[in-house]
């Protein structure tokens, strides 16, 4: 898959376009497209819709989705010029998350999902695929979760965490005065109690808060 880097060299040179033209169309610091086009960095939901809408390509084609490259009209379809459609914001589908990976910079991107502009604007998005079955039968292996990036979360959320640095997990966080409890919904599995000294150790971080389920048929 193409990196959204690649799309962003791909769309200029198609379009024509040089580096300050993107800067002069976008209002993107020359920086931050410097390090979007050379790769070291990958665009936030904001910046991505404004880069592909002065390419005049897909948003989601540009995060480097298998999609067709044309971007489609604001308008509605029913011919009708003053009846505009709300367009959603296109998030990113990640297959895997690491502690101490900003996920800006993760190109693991294996999917997109859209989201609605009033939920886009309270946050940073992404989707991740859960895998496995510690969920069930809430959330079953194959669905994608929307995610709100944050560090902490309330008692009760079901939220993405990270234990020892490794692959993040879904869990639904329980709080207590000496620590925390990540809980699967499936029985089979035991609550992982960690205290306030291993939380700080091991580390255990919260990546984010699940917000919405998207189930696959």
């Amino acid at each position: 898959m193409k990196t959204t880097a690649d799309r962003i060299r791909e769309g200029m040179y198609l379009r024509g376009l040089k580096q300050t033209d993107l800067v002069e169309k976008t209002g993107i610091s020359k920086g931050a497209l410097s390090s979007y086009i050379s790769g070291r960095y990958v665009p936030k939901q904001n910046n991505t819709y404004l880069i592909a809408k002065a390419l005049n390509v897909n948003e989601a084609w540009l995060m480097g989705a298998d999609v067709p490259m044309d971007r489609k009209s604001d308008l509605a379809d029913n011919n009708t010029p003053n009846q505009s459609t709300k367009k959603g914001v296109v998030i990113p589908v990640l297959g895997f998350v690491a502690a101490g990976i900003p996920i800006e910079a993760i190109e693991d991107v294996i999917d997109t999902e859209e989201i609605t502009q009033e939920m886009a604007a309270t946050g940073t998005f992404f989707g991740l695929k859960i895998k496995g079955n510690s969920m069930e039968p809430r959330i079953c292996n194959g669905d994608v979760v929307i995610v709100r990036l944050q560090e902490d979360a309330e008692s009760g959320d079901v939220v993405i965490a990270c234990v020892n640095g490794d692959e993040a997990t879904c869990k639904r966080l329980r709080k207590y005065d000496n620590g925390i409890a990540l809980i699967s919904s499936n029985p089979s599995y035991d609550p992982m109690y960690f205290s306030n000294k291993e939380i700080d150790q091991k580390p255990v971080t919260i990546l984010g808060k699940v917000v919405e389920l998207r189930g696959k048929f």
